[in-house]
């Protein structure tokens, strides 16, 4: 069994486990009654809205790929990301999905350098906006900080965040550090990929060298000439995150309850920071269980279960469901996802 059908497996299995748990520690004869006066209009308007994500998403990338010069078509970009979902919510800390948007815009003729500084841009650009409703968010759940296990898990995800922020900016404000860095591992581990004559390493490392110096020329750009689609970009991500923060207030007045819109938007901002933990696969079991432990603040006991199996079912295993059938469709998609992630593929011999 390849990996990436391993990780498939292993992380619906996680999810699974983590959701039945907290259906079977809420439910009650009152879960049976709101399943009974459960209004699906909402429910399919949540899944609606969720599907009209991938297109601004996809609006952002394009906004991101214009700043550097790059056209390309609204289409084509909302049909990467939507095929870079599937690997997302398979890998942890979604960073297969990450690779291959980065590989899926190569292919549309955006140097590898820039490609990725596109990637990156965008991951920064969700870390910005999620971090600035820190504060909101604080100040409306602010009881639930009193909960150590809360706070262990909330500064892990944090330090790590700022961890990779440090090393962004590093890279970017200094290159040639970057440029040594890869040359040396790359020597010392180009050999194993079948790299073996130094022409062909030096070869490599200038390669290396020329995408470091594209992405560093890309993220000049989006603070100069580029700064129109960089404002786009951010227009986007507040489009975005609206949105997908929506799905929980439908989910609930689909269940019969009038949510606190503030409150509800509050605690997926909480949850957006612990999910970047790279524990598991697409973040299963990290997932349910922290929506579980941070919905309770708001969310009867009686409905807890089902409400974050509704929201997982949006958030997840629909990304996995609409991401497969995507990458089905574009199969050169469906080729990187084996090559980045797959460990059965038999090496390759040049004649």
């Amino acid at each position: 069994m390849t990996r990436y059908k391993k990780w498939l497996i292993g992380s619906l299995i996680i999810s699974a486990v983590s959701i039945a748990l907290v259906t079977c520690l809420t439910f009650n004869s009152e879960t049976v009654e709101a399943l009974r006066k459960i209004r699906l209009e909402y429910i399919l308007a949540a899944a609606l809205l969720h599907i009209i994500s991938y297109p601004i998403w996809g609006l952002r990338t394009r906004a991101l790929c214009k700043a550097l010069g790059y056209r390309i078509s609204v289409l084509k970009v909302t049909e990467i990301v939507i095929s870079s979902t599937f690997v997302a919510g398979i890998t942890p800390s979604s960073a297969g999905g990450e690779f291959l948007r980065v590989h899926s815009l190569n292919r549309n003729r955006i140097p590898l350098g820039k490609a990725t500084a596109i990637v990156v841009g965008e991951r920064l650009l969700d870390a910005i906006f999620i971090f600035s409703c820190l504060p909101f968010a604080f100040y409306i759940l602010g009881d639930i900080l009193s909960d150590y296990k809360f706070d262990a898990a909330f500064l892990t995800a944090n330090f790590l965040v700022f961890v990779l922020l440090v090393f962004f900016i590093y890279g970017v404000w200094k290159p040639e550090k970057v440029k040594y860095v890869t040359r040396m591992l790359t020597g010392r581990f180009a050999p194993f990929f079948g790299k073996k004559t130094d022409s062909a390493v030096s070869h490599l490392m200038e390669q290396i060298d020329r995408e470091i110096d594209h992405f560093h020329d890309s993220v000049r750009v989006f603070f100069s000439e580029g700064k129109k689609g960089l404002l786009w970009g951010i227009a986007y991500t507040f489009i975005f995150w609206t949105v997908e923060f929506s799905l929980l207030v439908l989910i609930l007045m689909g269940l019969s309850r009038t949510p606190s819109i503030t409150t509800a938007f509050a605690a997926q901002v909480l949850l957006a920071v612990i999910m970047v933990i790279p524990a598991t696969p697409g973040a299963s079991g990290v997932a349910e269980l922290g929506a579980a432990s941070i919905f309770s603040i708001f969310v009867d006991s009686s409905i807890l279960g089902i409400t974050v199996l509704a929201w997982r079912a949006l958030t997840y295993h629909m990304n996995l469901l609409i991401g497969g059938l995507m990458s089905l469709k574009i199969i050169k998609d469906m080729n990187v996802i084996k090559k980045l992630i797959s460990d059965t593929a038999e090496p390759q011999h040049s004649a």
